[in-house]
């Protein structure tokens, strides 16, 4: 899979800010690849990148459309189609993470045949993944768990990824879904695995490595999430994490898409998660909280995280906001 960079981040008619997510994420991460968003007609997502017509964003060097919507279900919708066909026109490949593959739709690949063009599926895997085996493995882990689906958990192992590298720690970021992979170029896109190789892939994902080397594995779905958590049970059985890092959004009314369903406290997290941790990795450690405060003012992220860190007993801090120097100060 070779990206071609700078991107065109996509936003189509994203129905509000979180399902632009997969393009959020780009831009934050790697802000030196994006020369601009497109957005449709009633789209409420805005990366705060210029707005750019396919015409404008050749012409600023873009040379890959990257699909940055992750609606429910994963999905190629029908609006899209006309400005994916239009950027091929111009020269663009097209990448997408989506459930819904680009290479499945006969006239997109009609068009990339004709212009040259690159169609490339993230969520796609590219290797033959081995049954996990449970066997000890040597290096050290962490992962991310949630109590909802979208709270911070990809944020938090890279800004913990981050602050080891800048510590002079060895530390190496393991992405497991299709934002990770257009950050870093590498990774397992775990919910396209069939399930029975999903905790394998994770192993496979997270080998054998130096005793002080950590990997930071990107957390998803959450344990309590009716529809997503199968996803959660692979990382926590694959990933044998020796350390996990509760993320919430504090501001979540329920459960992502399950407006019946509300979030469990951390309490509940830590004490779920830890339970099914233990089965493989008997030493696991609950070592800190990642809150995502990015809809508070300073004032009052800085009360909510000293309040829970008083309540759980463990540093609590937003990593992407404030830094994730004592998150890592905990992985001994």
């Amino acid at each position: 899979m070779i990206l071609q960079t700078p991107y065109l981040l996509f936003l189509g008619d994203a129905p509000d800010p979180l399902s632009g997510k997969v393009a959020q994420g780009i831009k934050d991460w790697r802000p030196d690849l994006c020369v601009g968003q497109f957005r449709q007609e009633g789209c409420k997502a805005d990366l705060g990148l210029p707005d750019l017509s396919i015409r404008e964003a050749i012409d600023a060097g873009a040379k890959t459309l990257v699909v940055g919507v992750a609606n429910r279900g994963g999905f190629i919708s029908e609006l899209w189609k006309g400005v994916f066909i239009e950027a091929m026109e111009a020269g663009m490949d097209i990448a997408s993470g989506l459930h819904n593959l680009l290479t499945d739709d006969p006239k997109l690949v009609e068009v990339a045949h004709s212009r040259n063009c690159q169609l490339i599926d993230v969520r796609i895997p590219q290797v033959e993944y081995p049954i996990a085996n449970g066997k000890p493995r040597t290096g050290k882990r962490c992962l991310a768990v949630g109590t909802d689906c979208s709270v911070g958990k990809m944020y938090t192992a890279l800004a913990m990824d981050k602050a080891m590298r800048d510590a002079g720690r060895a530390s190496t970021f393991r992405a497991t879904g299709q934002t990770g992979i257009l950050i870093t170029g590498d990774g397992v896109p775990l919910d396209a695995v069939i399930a029975d190789f999903m905790a394998g892939a994770v192993e496979y994902l997270t080998p054998d490595n130096d005793a002080e080397h950590w990997d930071m594995i990107e957390g998803q779905g959450s344990l309590f999430h009716a529809s997503y958590s199968g996803v959660t049970m692979a990382l926590v059985h694959g990933g044998a994490p020796d350390a996990l890092v509760l993320c919430h959004e504090p501001t979540r009314e329920h459960m992502r898409g399950l407006p019946d369903y509300q979030l469990p406290s951390l309490k509940d997290l830590r004490d779920v998660a830890l339970t099914l941790a233990r089965v493989v990795n008997p030493g696991c450690e609950v070592v800190g909280v990642s809150i995502n405060t990015a809809a508070l003012s300073e004032e009052d992220a800085s009360k909510l995280c000293k309040d829970i860190e008083k309540e759980m007993g463990i540093p609590t801090v937003d990593p992407y906001r404030h830094g994730a120097e004592r998150l890592i100060a905990e992985l001994k």
